[in-house]
Parts: structure tokens; C-alpha cells; sequence
């Protein structure tokens, strides 16, 4: 076994719980569009999805673009005001990143997250500093599952894609992943709705159940 030069991950539902704030957001758009909020088994699955997938559980007759473009840029507007407030690192990713710092293998973020939000969370919780690279939706021209926001990654820290480990929580990730030959896990933690995603057919390398798992697939952790 040897170690990857690099590994990165997802953002939300892969390093950070950002369900309670993301969906609070929501519920208070809904109660100022005077509409019934969302219940948070309802919501947490579509977090990863991004703002329109959420919005669309309390819009659902709006579809087009259109549509949601003020919608969304309400809902980036509230979520912004309490971006950190209840989003926490997932159990044991403090660990693995300690372990990954320790052990001298640089860890950094690809998300599709606007990069201002991305960045604003990341200084709120105090990692910022400790990321060989972030990427974000916004960063380059395309987000994943387009493998620049990877490419771009790599280029930062300075490492080769093919010996770099990825992971994330939706199928974008894994594809995203594997289209510059990174390794890629399943962050199955994270905002996985089982009836709709099968994540063993999404070509993943390796399915992690938790985040310690992932010490198993690093040589001297």
C-alpha cells in the first residue's frame, strides 16, 4: 500500500454537516412566502443537490430557470446570515484530518458550492488555512462532474490526479473522480436518499461507512 499525495473531498455531506443551516434557510424563505416548512428528513437528502434542488421542495410548481433565479439568490441571501451556525464537522472527520496532517499527506476541498459560501463556511469553522487547495461551483468555468474543478485542484497542491484519493457523497462526485483517474469513496454518511440513489452503481472504488474508514487505506495512520 502506498499513501495518495493528496486527498480531497466533498464539502457538503461529506465533511460538513451543513443540513441544519441550509435547510433552515429554507424553512425561513417558506415561512416569509407565507408556505409550510420542510421537514428535515425531507430536506437532508437534498442538500448536496444544491439551492434548486432545495427549493424546489417548498416551489415545486416553479421549474424554469427563470423561475427560481430570484428564488435562489433569496435563498443564498438567508443562508449567508447563519451560514455556520449549527454546521459542524461529521463524526470523526476531525480525526482523519489530524491523521492526514500528521502523517504528512495534504488534504483539500472540491465542491460545488459557490466559493464565496465555500469560503465564508471554511473561516467560520477555522480550516480554511489547513487546505492545500479549495475549489469551488464558481472557481473554473465548470463544476463537477466536469473534471476541471479537479484538475485545478491537483494543480494547486501540486500533485498528480491518478495518486489522489476523492470523497464524496453523490454520483457527480465519484464520476468527476474517476474521469481523471483519482480513487474514489463513497462518503455513504452523507446526504444519500436510499430510495433514489443506488450508490453501488456508481463506480466508486471503495464504499466508506464512516469517516475513520478511510485510515484503512493509509499505510502508516
Amino acid at each position: 500500500m502506498s499513501n495518495p499525495q493528496a486527498v480531497f473531498f466533498d464539502l457538503d455531506g461529506t465533511l460538513i454537516d451543513t443540513a441544519p443551516d441550509m435547510g433552515g434557510a429554507l424553512n425561513r424563505m417558506l415561512v416569509k412566502h407565507s408556505r409550510p416548512v420542510v421537514a428535515e428528513a425531507d430536506y437532508r437528502s437534498s442538500v448536496s443537490h444544491g439551492s434548486i434542488a432545495l427549493l424546489k421542495l417548498g416551489f415545486p410548481e416553479l421549474n424554469a430557470k427563470t423561475e427560481m433565479h430570484d428564488l435562489r439568490l433569496e435563498f443564498l441571501a438567508t443562508y449567508e446570515q447563519d451560514i455556520a451556525r449549527d454546521s459542524v464537522l461529521f463524526d470523526g472527520v476531525a480525526a482523519v484530518l489530524n491523521t492526514l496532517e500528521r502523517i504528512s499527506i495534504p488534504w483539500g476541498i472540491i465542491t460545488n458550492k459557490p466559493e464565496a459560501l465555500t469560503l465564508k463556511l471554511l473561516d467560520a469553522l477555522d480550516i480554511t488555512r489547513r487546505c492545500c487547495s479549495i475549489v469551488a461551483a464558481d472557481t473554473t468555468t465548470h463544476a463537477k462532474p466536469h473534471a476541471a474543478p479537479m484538475r485545478l485542484a491537483c494543480k494547486r497542491a501540486s500533485v498528480d490526479p491518478s495518486r489522489c484519493f476523492y470523497i464524496g457523497d453523490a454520483a457527480r462526485d465519484i464520476e468527476a473522480g474517476r474521469t481523471v483517474e483519482m480513487q474514489t469513496f463513497v462518503a455513504e454518511w452523507g446526504y444519500i436518499d436510499p430510495a433514489t440513489d443506488n450508490t453501488r452503481a456508481w463506480g466508486a472504488d471503495f464504499h466508506l461507512n464512516t469517516p475513520i474508514e478511510l485510515l484503512e487505506h493509509l499505510s502508516n495512520a
